[in-house]
């Protein structure tokens, strides 16, 4: 029963996402406060990358081809636990993981976050669960449910008019077998 109000709530969101996401919070700062930084810290790319490594120490970092993130000029580099993007300009970045943007300013301190509820809601009714791990054998349990519940509920339906249609033409045929008919009077021309 979970799993079908899941898959009945995210099937809402995507029918109706800005509907749904009214009522969520969400990031909302606004990033041309970057260029009225006080302090700002230009990068370059060895300075992103050790920003990139600060973050997430454990990683090895791909340098992705994009220069531009938000319409500004960035370093970016993506990593087995998220994506880095640093402001070639200001030293601010951007920390992504699947279902979350947090900003940061050139100190390191968080200034915004993000959550992607979007993404959580499509991964919640395709696989019925968050990661990936589960594959979507759950969603596809649920679905079975659905439509078994589905058919139930038409054949429940369905069931009791059908008989009572067919109760009814029953006895409209047996009191029509037992009146009898009356003569038919062929009239001459």
């Amino acid at each position: 029963m979970p799993l079908i109000i899941i898959i009945g709530l995210t099937g809402l969101y995507l029918n109706h996402s800005r509907f749904v996401l009214g009522f969520l919070p969400s990031g909302s700062y606004d990033e041309a406060k970057f260029d009225e930084w006080p302090d700002p810290e230009p990068v370059d790319e060895a300075e992103a990358l050790a920003i990139a490594i600060a973050v997430f120490p454990a990683d090895t970092f791909k340098k992705n081809a994009k220069i531009e993130y938000h319409k500004r000029a960035v370093q970016m580099f993506d990593g087995p636990s998220g994506r880095v993007i640093v402001d070639n300009n200001t030293g601010h970045y951007w920390v992504k993981t699947r279902l979350r943007r947090k900003t940061y300013d050139p100190a390191g301190r968080q200034v915004d976050s993000k959550f992607y509820w979007g993404t959580l809601f499509k991964s919640l009714h395709t696989r019925g669960w968050v990661t990936r791990g589960l594959g979507t054998w759950l969603a596809d349990i649920t679905a079975g449910a659905m439509v078994v519940f589905g058919l139930t509920g038409m054949v429940l339906f369905l069931t009791p008019r059908l008989r009572r249609r067919r109760n009814k033409r029953t006895q409209v045929e047996v009191a029509r077998s037992n009146v009898p008919r009356p003569k038919r009077i062929k009239l001459k021309n």
